[in-house]
Order: C-alpha cells, then sequence, then structure tokens
C-alpha cells in the first residue's frame, strides 16, 4: 500500500534534508581525512577548520566584519542602481532594446579585472571592494526588475487604460507589485555575487577582510585557517540569502502556491 506524506509532514522534511546532507558530507570528509591520512596542508579535515575557528576566532571576527560591512554598502548600492536602471528599461520598449545589449555586454567582463583599475582610482582599502561588490551584483537586480516589469500581459494594460489608468499608474500599482517576486529572487541572487565580489576584491586590493585572510593564511601555509575564512564566508552568504528568503515569503506570499 502506498502511503503519501502531509504537507506539514513534507515541509519538515524539507526544512530538515539540507542539514542532513551537510551532515553526509562533513562525515565523508572527514573519513577521507582520516582514512587515507591527508595532510592538513592539501586538504584540512572538518575538525581542523573547527578547531581553527575556535582558535583564532577574535581574528576571523574582525576580518568577517570587514568583509560583511562593506559587502553590505556595495550591495545596497546594487540595489538602489538596479532597482532605478530595472524601472527606466522595463517602462520602456526603446530603453530597454537599447540598454539591455549593453548591460549584458558589461556584465560578461570579468569583474576581478577592475580591481586594478579601481586600486589606481581609489587607493587600497574599503573602496574597491564596495564597488567590486555593486559591479558584480547590480545586474541580476536589474534584469529581473525589466523583466518583471516588460512582461505585464499586453491584454491587462490595454483593459487598464480603458478604465481610465494613465501610464504610471499602470506601473506603479500594477507593474512594481507583479515584479516583487522577481525582485525578490534577484536580492538572494545578488547578495552571494557581492560576498564573492567583496572577497575577490580584498585578496589583492586590502589589508583588511576575509580575502586578505585567505591570502595571508595561504601564504603561511595555515590552510585550515583559510578554510575557516571560507566558512565564515559561507554562512554569511547563507544568513543574507535566508533572511531575503523569509521577506520574499511574508511579502510575496500572495505569488507563491501553498
Amino acid at each position: 500500500m502506498i502511503t503519501t506524506m502531509s504537507n506539514a509532514q513534507q515541509r519538515r522534511v524539507e526544512r530538515v534534508a539540507p542539514w542532513l546532507l551537510l551532515a553526509a558530507v562533513l562525515l565523508l570528509w572527514q573519513g577521507v581525512c582520516l582514512v587515507f591520512n591527508v595532510s592538513d596542508f592539501i586538504l584540512p579535515s572538518p575538525t581542523a577548520i573547527v578547531v581553527a575557528l575556535v582558535d583564532y576566532w577574535d581574528v576571523i571576527a574582525g576580518h568577517a566584519w570587514r568583509t560583511f560591512w562593506t559587502t553590505m554598502v556595495g550591495f545596497g548600492l546594487a540595489i538602489v542602481v538596479g532597482v532605478a536602471l530595472g524601472l527606466v528599461m522595463g517602462s520602456s520598449r526603446l530603453a530597454y532594446a537599447a540598454g539591455y545589449p549593453l548591460m549584458t555586454a558589461f556584465n560578461a567582463l570579468p569583474k576581478a579585472a577592475f580591481v586594478p583599475i579601481l586600486v589606481v582610482w581609489l587607493g587600497l582599502g574599503a573602496g574597491p571592494a564596495i564597488l567590486t561588490a555593486f559591479l558584480i551584483s547590480f545586474f541580476p537586480i536589474m534584469v529581473n526588475i525589466a523583466t518583471g516589469l516588460a512582461t505585464l500581459e499586453p491584454e491587462l494594460e490595454d483593459v487598464l487604460r480603458v478604465l481610465g489608468a494613465r501610464r504610471t499608474d499602470v506601473l506603479l500599482k500594477v507593474g512594481l507589485p507583479r515584479a516583487m517576486p522577481y525582485f525578490f529572487a534577484s536580492l538572494k541572487v545578488a547578495i552571494t555575487l557581492a560576498f564573492v565580489g567583496t572577497t575577490v576584491s580584498e585578496m589583492s586590493a586590502a589589508n583588511e577582510g576575509i580575502g586578505y585572510l585567505l591570502v595571508s593564511a595561504g601564504s603561511a601555509m595555515k590552510m585550515p585557517l583559510a578554510f575557516a575564512g571560507l566558512v565564515v564566508i559561507a554562512i554569511m552568504a547563507m544568513a543574507m540569502y535566508e533572511l531575503f528568503a523569509v521577506l520574499e515569503k511574508r511579502m510575496t506570499g500572495w505569488a507563491h502556491r501553498g
């Protein structure tokens, strides 16, 4: 006899599944390091990484805070610019046709190549990291806002126009709410990219931050410390991702089934 799970049971399984998968990966990782006696210099075991997190916590916390606030500043700029450009391109077919190919070409450029230029312009420090986080994260926000507005059904727009709605009324009262699911989806993608941009910039253009810590730990042969820095970056990115996921469910629940 085939039994099916209730919705509540399925939701509980879905909440537990990521943690079970993470535990399985960590156990496999630890087992491989023990069985094959892998050196910490080659691949630190999870236990060695935890020890490094505890031993160097004060150092890691200081670098993590620097990376976090620079990422948030760059990400905030990305939201402002991305939403503004998305509104312009999504509300005008001409702007969409003219701007989208150029933005796509710009997004294809490797953002790490901008870091030396930003260092020349701004010097070492937080400036290059903030701008790199901005450059790498604004594109998904812009594209999703523009797509949400540009794909408004023509029939719906025609009906609203017949009822006396102006173009701005259609965009503000129908287009923007309809674009909110796209917006929050882009935030979840963009925030992870922002952390990548900040870390890449810090590896060559800063004397603080997790990126700088990775380079310093690697040059000092402290691989468990380097991996501990990567773990902290992953935790911060996951925490921000979950924050936007919660906001998405609360503010756009109408757009999701169940």
